[in-house]
Order: structure tokens, then C-alpha cells, then sequence
């Protein structure tokens, strides 16, 4: 009998269809069935001896809510029989009810419900137990986690006794994933998590990676992608993390039409294994990062998505870098620009934030101008240096990319009929804050801000944060413009102040957008004398009063 080894995820919820994503013990048919009549069958797909299926679900009444269970080639699996979570449903709000988003970034999955917890709460586990605990009070319409949401380069310690039971440690990569199989380990941990296994059964979810997800710097320049080249190891890493997100994360982003036009997922589906097939793939995404798009577009009513890879689409090439390859850049401007007029709201999902603190912001393109060789060879080696130790490969280190940015904004904002707001979704760097830019000679008429929320579950040393604190004052932004012009690097073509923040701690972001307003609130979980958790609410704002 087949048994159920990881999820549901409910990925897809919009008008009168979803999708739901498991996997199984064993090759069989899935199958969801909804307390109102909608369903819907998949059979089971295979990857290196794991059987996954995603399930489309039709006749979905478009503003409704309705419970599921899965079933297993007709046995039901889901939900547990000693679950203590509320049935998970499928929700598919009314576009007049408008959308409410929550999204964050960098988990580490959580120890047993009897380890002590080293870095706090878990953000998705204490909202998790808040919505199941009022099951009729409020609760996202989606979930964004924006990237690290494995790391196959930080394992805990149950993974490492794992891992060491699997093969020698004193091997490279050592207690670092190596493999598909580990992979799936992570995923297992991050995911049976009872909590946030319930909280992905219940909240449509969509995902992009970062580094951590492969591996930390992960294509942050040329001569990075040289090195890890010529590491035995690095190929089967690449390979299988790439792989393993598209099987776990990517599948799931794609709408019912999406997939029905896919020709990798029709060519996974009919294949006895489908191993080689999704190998090939990944090889081909790393030879010709340009030929995959793991971008996509999710739109909610008036509300558009826009989730853009900033890792795999990179143009690394000292003389020429930028953050999105030719034809990434140019299908972001297309779903910025197209209908431009037809919704109220834009969110640009990005993990690396575009607005920094302006002394990041100046070191990074400091450094950029360095590895460019506009200080000379030796400088450029020092500069290469420094880029990978302090992790300087946000947008602020691809000065073309950072203006394109601003300025596609800039052009998606102005003129009647544009959208009340556009955000930038970000998270990566371990604490949150809100910044506000401002275009010289005046900027668009929608209000534009950059929301960075991180971390979901995982700790930031007591040095970075008060790097950060300080990163964002007066005196840290005059260094910022001295250490700029060692390197005659310009200033951005906008400025921005921070208007919120800096916060720290295990939190997440929500967005509340109905019609043109919106509204921000910043949640951290806490924990609780006598055990336990809640989400506490630090700050929350209108941001179009």
C-alpha cells in the first residue's frame, strides 16, 4: 500500500483550480477529493527511487472555501488520523476581497518539539499554531518564501548523524548535502515539521531559491563559477540541487495552464524515471543559464506577482554583469508593462533586496568597480577576495542592473491608471525594514517601497547586526560615498531613506491589499514563559494613507 512520505502542499488556489503536491512511498494514483465536489487524480511521476505527483484540482467555486483529503490509490492519507491541526482546506478568494500576502525568508528547520530551540521560534511553526487555534480568524491567501528555504551547506546535527551514517565526513563536501538523496533529507526535516506541514497544506505557497538553497555565493561571479568547477564534488551538488528545486519548489509555481504547456513536465510524466530527463535539464540550465526561466507570474485578482530568479539567470562576465540576463530583463519589463493599467498592485518577489543600507550599497559597488579592474589587477584580486567573504552580490553590485531596475519601476508607476503601489519583496540579509526611494526631478505616482523581511528561523551575529544598525545612519552613509569614490563609482540614479525598522528577530512580513490601499504589518514570533509561542506584532502601517 502506498503511504504518504512528504506533504500535501496546496501550491496553486486562484478561480476554480489548485494544485496539490505529495509524494509518495511507491508508484500509485493521488488523488484529491473536496467536501464540495472538486477533485482531482495524478498519477505519480518517478525521480532517483521517489514517486511525486502534482494533482490538479477542478470545479472549485471561485470565492469559496472547501476541506480536502488525499487518497492514495483509493486509501486515504491525508489528513492524519492523529492530527491535532484543523482539516486543511482550499481557499480561493473573491478578487473583491482583495489579497493578503505573507512572506519571508532563510529557515532552518526546526529541532523536535523537545529540543530546545538554539535561535528562537519558528516563525511558520507559531503562525502555524496561531491560525490553528482560530481557525475562522485571519489567515494569508498566500505564502512567499523567498529563497534558503533548505540549506544543503548548513546541516543540523540530526542531519549530520545521518549523513555520517551514509557515507565518510572526512570526504568532501564533508556534512554539507552532496547528492539527490541528501537533498531529500532536507526537505524532509524542513517539511514534516508537523506545524509547517499543516500550515503548507492549508496556504497556497509560492517559492524561489537563493544560495543556500545550492550552496552559499552560489554564482556570485565569474571566476566563483571557475573555481567550483574545477571541485570533484561541485557537479553532483549543482546537479541535484537543481533538480531536487525543481521537483520540490519549481512545479508547484506553475498555474494549471503553465504545466499543460510544459514540455519538461509532459516529458517527466510519461517517462518510466524520469532521473535522466530532469538531469539533462539541470545540466543544460548551468552550460546556458539563459535557455531556463525559473522567473514566473502569479496574479491575484488586481494584484500582480512577479517572483524573478536573481541567482541562475546572472550575466557574470566582469565586463559586462548584470543581475538578469538579456532576455530575463526583458520578460520582467514585459509582465511590468503589459496591462500595466489592469492592476492596483505590483510585488516584485526578488531574495536579494534592491534598496540596501547606503553603506552596503556603496561598498558593493565599490567592490564591483574593483573586480571590474578599475583600480588595477591587484586591486581586482583583493576586490574578488572580499566579495566572497562579505557576501557583496546584491543588486547594488550590478550598478547597470540596479538603475534598470529603478527605472522600469519608475515607468511602471507613472501616468493614469498606474498601480497604487509597487513593492519590492525581498529577504537574504537577517533582519527587516522598509526603505522608500526618491527619483531625481520627481518620481512616479505610485508609492514605492522596499519591504526586506528575513529571517523566517535562523540566527544573525551580534557584530552584523550592529553592522547593520549602523549601516543605515548619517555618519555610515557619508563612509559609504568616500569609499564609492575610491572607485569613481556614481551615485545610484535614485536615493531612498528607511522609514521602518531595522527589526530582528524570527518574523514575517503580511501585506493587506484590497482595492488601491494597502496595508503592512510586521509579525515576530516569541516565545512564551511555561513553553510555547505567539506572533507579536511590532509594527503596522498603512502604506498608501
Amino acid at each position: 500500500m502506498a503511504g504518504l512520505r512528504l506533504g500535501p502542499l496546496l501550491r496553486y488556489a486562484e478561480g476554480s483550480s489548485a494544485t496539490v503536491w505529495v509524494e509518495a512511498s511507491r508508484p500509485c494514483t493521488a488523488e484529491v477529493r473536496c467536501a464540495d465536489g472538486a477533485g482531482g487524480t495524478a498519477r505519480t511521476f518517478q525521480v532517483a527511487g521517489h514517486h511525486y505527483a502534482l494533482v490538479p484540482v477542478t470545479g472549485l467555486t471561485p470565492g469559496s472555501s472547501t476541506t480536502y483529503d488525499v487518497f492514495l490509490d483509493g486509501t486515504r492519507v491525508w489528513p492524519l488520523p492523529d492530527s491535532r491541526f484543523p482539516p486543511s482546506v482550499v481557499c480561493t478568494p473573491a478578487a473583491a476581497d482583495g489579497v493578503r500576502v505573507a512572506f519571508g525568508s532563510c529557515r532552518w528547520a526546526a529541532p523536535p518539539s523537545d529540543e530546545k530551540d538554539p535561535v528562537g521560534p519558528d516563525a511558520l511553526d507559531t503562525l502555524a499554531a496561531h491560525m490553528a487555534a482560530d481557525p475562522g480568524g485571519e489567515r494569508p491567501d498566500v505564502l512567499l518564501l523567498l529563497g534558503d528555504q533548505v540549506y544543503a551547506d548548513e546541516t543540523s546535527d540530526a542531519t549530520r548523524r545521518w549523513l555520517a551514517a551514509r557515507r565518510d565526513l572526512r570526504e568532501p563536501p564533508g556534512d554539507e548535502v552532496a547528492d539527490y538523496e541528501e537533498y531529500t533529507r532536507l526537505y524532509y526535516e524542513s517539511w514534516l515539521d508537523p506545524g509547517v506541514r499543516w500550515l503548507l497544506s492549508t496556504v497556497p505557497s509560492c517559492m524561489i531559491f537563493d544560495d543556500h538553497d545550492v550552496i552559499d555565493d552560489w554564482n556570485t561571479s565569474a571566476a566563483w563559477v571557475a573555481d567550483m568547477r574545477a571541485t570533484p564534488w561541485w557537479r553532483e551538488r549543482l546537479l541535484s540541487g537543481l533538480v531536487s528545486y525543481w521537483v520540490h519548489q519549481h512545479l508547484g509555481n506553475l498555474s494549471p495552464d503553465e504545466l499543460a504547456s510544459d514540455p519538461l513536465y509532459a516529458a517527466v510524466r510519461e517517462t518510466p524515471d524520469a532521473t535522466d530527463v530532469l538531469r539533462a535539464f539541470a545540466a543544460k540550465a548551468d552550460a546556458d543559464p539563459a535557455s531556463v526561466r525559473w522567473s514566473y507570474r502569479r496574479d491575484f485578482g488586481r494584484v500582480r506577482l512577479l517572483m524573478v530568479d536573481t541567482r541562475a539567470a546572472r550575466v557574470l562576465d566582469e565586463t559586462g554583469r548584470a543581475m538578469l540576463d538579456p532576455a530575463e530583463a526583458e520578460w520582467l519589463r514585459e509582465q511590468v508593462l503589459e496591462a500595466r493599467h489592469s492592476y492596483d498592485h505590483l510585488l516584485i518577489g526578488t531574495s536579494l533586496p534592491w534598496l540596501l543600507p547606503h553603506l552596503v550599497h556603496d561598498a558593493e559597488g565599490w567592490n564591483a568597480a574593483l573586480c571590474r579592474g578599475e583600480k588595477g589587477a591587484r586591486w581586482a584580486r583583493f576586490g574578488e577576495d572580499l566579495r566572497r567573504r562579505a557576501d557583496l552580490e546584491h543588486w547594488a553590485a550590478f550598478p547597470a542592473s540596479f538603475d534598470a531596475l529603478a527605472q522600469l519601476i519608475a515607468e511602471a508607476g507613472t501616468g493614469p491608471g498606474a498601480p497604487a503601489t509597487v513593492c519590492v519583496l525581498s529577504g537574504d540579509v537577517h533582519h527587516a525594514y522598509v526603505a522608500e526611494p526618491s527619483w531625481p526631478g520627481g518620481g512616479p505616482d505610485a508609492r514605492v517601497f522596499q519591504l526586506t523581511c528575513s529571517p523566517v528561523h535562523n540566527a544573525i551575529h551580534l557584530a552584523i547586526r550592529l553592522g547593520f544598525r549602523f549601516g543605515w545612519s548619517s555618519p555610515a552613509r557619508a563612509l559609504g560615498r568616500r569609499i564609492a569614490g575610491h572607485g569613481r563609482v556614481p551615485r545610484p540614479s535614485v536615493d531612498w531613506q528607511r522609514t521602518g525598522g531595522p527589526w530582528f528577530g524570527n518574523q514575517l512580513m503580511t501585506l493587506t491589499l484590497r482595492g488601491r490601499s494597502a496595508r503592512l504589518r510586521l509579525d515576530q514570533a516569541r516565545a512564551e514563559r511555561g513553553g510555547g509561542a505567539r506572533l507579536r506584532t511590532v509594527t503596522e502601517s498603512d502604506l498608501t494613507p
